[in-house]
């Protein structure tokens, strides 16, 4: 049976964010590209991640007694490094679609940036996950959750910084 790979069904070269991109840019370019999570790049290292979930959270309800001018000052002022999430589960490129959907389930979260040793080089999400199940053949998607073939799972890798 043919492995599906992390690699062949990521989003190669992700758009990214600096650690003190605000939080109204972050959430511009999450609207622009429809994203709900950006990594965060600071000199070509991964060092944190962010959801829309985070960046929606951090900002002000519609019940806020502050006026425009109050609010936009104060959101100017928030930086992504504030409000990311700092320990980033991650894959590496050379796992299986079977490893990345664990990795998820284990951690709790939607998307992982994919690695290639200490570079980010795409990310896999859910809906990739579930694209992968759709196309796959009737008997592939309806096997076992044990790996026939015996391969261990791929290590879970945390950067933290």
């Amino acid at each position: 049976m043919k492995k599906n790979l992390v690699r062949d069904w990521m989003s190669p070269n992700p758009v990214t964010i600096g650690p003190k991109t605000t939080l109204h840019e972050a959430h511009a370019v999450m609207k622009e590209h429809q994203f709900r999570r950006l990594p965060v790049v600071e000199h070509d290292t991964l060092v944190g991640i962010v959801t829309l979930s985070e960046v929606l959270h951090a900002e002000p309800s519609d019940a806020t007694s502050l006026s425009i001018f109050e609010l936009n000052y104060l959101l100017a002022k928030i930086t992504i490094d504030e409000i990311m999430t700092r320990q980033v589960v991650t894959v590496p490129l050379s796992a299986t679609i079977r490893d990345a959907a664990r990795i998820m389930l284990e951690h709790d979260v939607s998307g992982l940036p994919v690695m290639d040793g200490d570079k980010l080089v795409g990310i896999i999400t859910e809906s990739d996950i579930f694209r992968v199940l759709v196309q796959a053949p009737e008997e592939v998607a309806e096997t076992s959750p044990t790996d026939p073939e015996g391969t261990p799972p791929a290590p879970v890798q945390v950067v933290s910084t």
